[in-house]
């Protein structure tokens, strides 16, 4: 079983940056998918999930109408669409899998998570 988070970078304020996270080793279809973050000296903070099996979405207020979560089944693939990005979004991203759209790093395995990708916004 992996996640393999990628796409991070270092893009300017208002910029852009797709976050892609690929799944393997288990039934993609059955599990949600969330992003977390993790800045410097913060705690992990959760952003975002998306259910495989049907679609639905849910956002944390701090990137709601900027960031946008899609999934792409065939390739077992989700993905962050970060847009409008601001200083304040730098941090380690990282995907993890479960069974729920959990909020809590509290209720994730320790191996449901993926590597992680460094977003960096500045000028």
């Amino acid at each position: 079983v992996q996640l393999q988070a990628s796409g991070g970078g270092l893009v300017q304020p208002g910029g852009s940056l797709r976050l892609s996270c690929a799944a393997s080793g288990f039934r993609f279809d059955d599990y949600v998918i969330g992003w977390f973050r993790q800045a410097p000296g913060k705690e992990r903070e959760w952003i975002s999930c998306i259910r495989n099996n049907n679609g639905n979405t849910y956002y944390a207020d701090s990137v709601k109408g900027r960031f946008a979560i899609s999934k792409d089944n065939a390739k077992s693939t989700v993905y962050l669409q970060m847009n409008s990005l601001k200083p304040e979004d730098t941090a380690v991203y990282f995907c993890v899998y479960e069974l729920a759209c959990y909020r809590d790093t509290d209720s994730f395995d320790e191996e449901n998570w993926g590597q992680g990708t460094q977003v960096t916004v500045s000028s």
